[in-house]
């Protein structure tokens, strides 16, 4: 068994899922999300036990009461649980136990849905995120960008700080001011942490109002996820005290295919969240063309497969514990 199947990943805004289905796709599998009367959140495999039909093509209705997910197909109509509770075909047949949908593990946290697919090897956490629960942090999610590319090149691609002054010339970093001081790094048990990053940025945040030196520290929380931690020189900013948290949120749609979500802690409440939005989509936007160009699309978890210096150690570091954790999934 795949043991990123026993991890919770994020599979679609919480604000995106209403009234009708809403169908998402994970670790090469279709599923449909709907809520019941409560406004609880399900998380079933997108197909219809009866004759295959894709569940998300149907609706939400009510049914002795309680809301349930009709088939588009013959109305088949399943409760909270998955238990079919009616065939419209046949009214007075009470459907078995075992007349049921495929279900899955789904919970709302950090502005998203996430979903585990197997809920075997123990209750597996959600990928760490201290600043959400930080009374004094907003919170923004920006995206969704679906990118052709595995889940591992994107973390990977977030903890590398070489390529700003290349890929973000003008804004992130330049190219007279490549150079990447050694930092340190270090295995934790959700993968690593990197501290005492630092690097020269022309507009480090949004807030910026001058170029600065900016630290950085970096955590690989899970295989697909990561949260940086940003301090620019106070007086870049303008903003006492300003703080600033990002988390990489990754759904691995398919080996080589992802939907990516991040989500912003900032101690800054006064910018609007249209303009927090346009600058993490010039950034990202930045990356997506270059990460998808890479070769293979797969993350090579065999060291000698590719290039390594001093200034990527922690890209393979993460390389060594995807290994030592036996994820497959968007690796070779």
């Amino acid at each position: 068994m795949m043991i990123e199947r026993q991890l919770w990943h994020p599979v679609a805004l919480a604000e995106e899922v209403a009234a009708a289905p809403m169908a998402v796709r994970l670790l090469g599998e279709n599923l449909v999300l709907w809520r019941d009367g409560a406004a609880a959140v399900h998380a079933w495999a997108d197909r219809c036990p009866h004759r295959g039909a894709r569940l998300s093509l149907g609706r939400v209705v009510a049914c002795d009461g309680a809301a349930t997910l009709e088939c588009p197909y013959h109305g088949w109509r399943f409760e909270a649980g998955g238990r079919c509770v009616q065939v419209p075909a046949l009214p007075d047949f009470v459907p078995p136990a075992t007349h049921r949908a495929a279900t899955h593990a789904a919970l709302e946290a950090q502005g998203l849905v996430w979903v585990r697919l197997d809920a075997e090897g123990g209750d597996a956490p959600l990928p760490a995120f201290a600043a959400e629960d930080d009374a004094r942090m907003r919170k923004i999610s920006c995206g969704p960008y679906d990118v052709e590319t595995s889940a591992p090149r994107l973390v990977e691609n977030f903890l590398d700080m070489a390529h700003f002054g290349f890929v973000h010339e003008g804004w992130l970093g330049a190219r007279e001011m490549a150079v990447i001081d050694d930092y340190r790094v270090e295995a934790t048990p959700g993968g690593l942490r990197a501290t005492g990053c630092k690097a020269w940025q022309p507009q480090s945040t949004v807030n910026s109002t001058a170029p600065a030196q900016v630290e950085y520290s970096y955590e690989v929380t899970a295989p697909y996820a990561a949260v940086l931690t940003k301090v620019p020189e106070a007086a870049s900013i303008g903003l006492d005290g300003y703080r600033e948290s990002i988390a990489l949120q990754i759904c691995p749609v398919d080996a080589e295919r992802c939907r990516v979500w991040f989500r912003f802690a900032t101690s800054d409440f006064e910018r609007d969240e249209a303009t927090v939005r346009a600058f993490q989509d010039t950034i990202f936007l930045q990356d997506k063309p270059v990460l998808e160009s890479q070769s293979p699309k797969r993350l090579p978890l065999d060291l000698r497969a590719e290039l390594h210096t001093v200034a990527d150690k922690a890209s393979s570091l993460y390389r060594r514990h995807l290994k030592m954790r036996g994820i497959t999934f968007g690796v070779c």
